[in-house]
């Protein structure tokens, strides 16, 4: 949406409106309240996974907060042409980049609309292509053949507290993608005799148990694949409860707020985005923390911060957790309907 620049009168009154002792917001909502979220999964036929949410869309709205949509697609790398074929390349990987529409920020030059997007994608891009969060079940042939996962986030419109909105569309996206199963292939000659065989080499699956044992026959290393699940089927991504949440705290001195519209972001001097994932069975991790703004802030504070941004990430997390169950179990009762109807 567009914006226009707020005058010093303009951004006195929200600051001071916002550091009152009973701080007053626009919307009624208070400092550490999130707008309303709203979010659908697998809107995206041809992708492996995709999602749509909207944050701060009032419920009499038919347009209006910032709107987000997140698709996810699966691609066959030859990694052994990386030249790293056993060391970070070896499980696949993932590639993040965000695009904004022209009309979410058309007070935007094209060259700072680049910029922008720019700074969108590296962000989320450094955050879940990092080797602790790659999903165990992107390889296909180790060495020589995995899964490129390109996860495109498209703003459609911006209504304040963009970043928070990306990493929940991301996660959302990253959540309902499923990866096909595969099944590896190997070359070995036939040298059968008679029977009406050529004696050339064929292709075979090998699917005959064998003993460790057994040096009869050695293995033959698999040199291609074959999809056993059509693109519709397939498996989650591993781990993926520990995809991360993005909360920003909007600073003033004193003072902390959550989830900004675009007016508010304007009054604010400093904002804090930090990024925390919730590993099943671990403690909550820190993947990344950027100070965005012209204020500054001491270190005490900024220790202070990180822990109330930790709680402030986890009902996030937790609520987002929730709000994904449900979506799968709505969808996979539709699929379910829709299966007994074609009986």
């Amino acid at each position: 949406m567009a914006f226009k620049a707020l005058s010093k009168s303009e951004k006195a009154y929200i600051q001071a409106s916002l550091q009152a002792q009973s701080p007053l917001r626009g919307d009624g909502r208070s400092l550490h309240q999130f707008r309303a979220v709203t979010l659908q999964t697998g809107v995206v036929p041809i992708a492996n996974g995709s999602a749509h949410l909207n944050l701060g869309r009032s419920s009499d709205e038919s347009m209006g907060g910032t709107e987000i949509l997140a698709a996810a697609k699966l691609e066959v790398e030859d990694i052994s042409a990386l030249g790293n074929s056993g060391g970070s390349n070896s499980g696949g990987r993932i590639v993040c980049s965000v695009s904004c529409s022209p009309a979410a920020y058309s007070y935007l030059s094209a060259t700072a609309l680049d910029d922008l997007q720019h700074d969108y994608s590296t962000i989320l891009n450094d955050v879940l292509s990092h080797a602790s969060l790659r999903p165990p079940n992107l390889g296909i042939i180790p060495g020589r053949k995995a899964w490129l996962l390109s996860l495109d986030l498209m703003v459609l419109s911006d209504a304040g507290n963009i970043y928070d909105a990306l990493f929940m569309a991301a996660r959302a996206a990253l959540w309902d993608t499923r990866v096909p199963r595969t099944r590896a292939v190997e070359y070995r000659p036939d040298n059968k005799k008679g029977g009406g065989g050529k004696g050339g080499d064929e292709m075979d699956v090998d699917t005959e148990p064998q003993s460790g044992l057994d040096t009869r026959r050695a293995k033959a290393p698999a040199a291609d694949f074959e999809l056993e699940d059509s693109w519709d089927d397939g498996v989650v991504l591993g781990g993926r409860d520990a995809w991360p949440v993005s909360v920003t705290l909007n600073l003033f001195p004193g003072v902390h707020f959550l989830d900004a519209t675009t007016q508010e972001e304007a009054a604010t001097p400093l904002r804090l985005i930090l990024i925390f994932s919730y590993p099943a069975g671990s403690p909550a991790a820190l993947h990344g923390m950027h100070l965005l703004g012209t204020g500054d802030t001491g270190l005490a504070q900024i220790e202070s911060l990180v822990k109330d941004g930790g709680k402030y990430a986890l009902q996030m997390y937790t609520s987002l957790n929730a709000n994904l169950k449900d979506e799968e179990l709505r969808r996979t009762e539709k699929a379910r309907l829709r299966f007994s109807a074609a009986r």
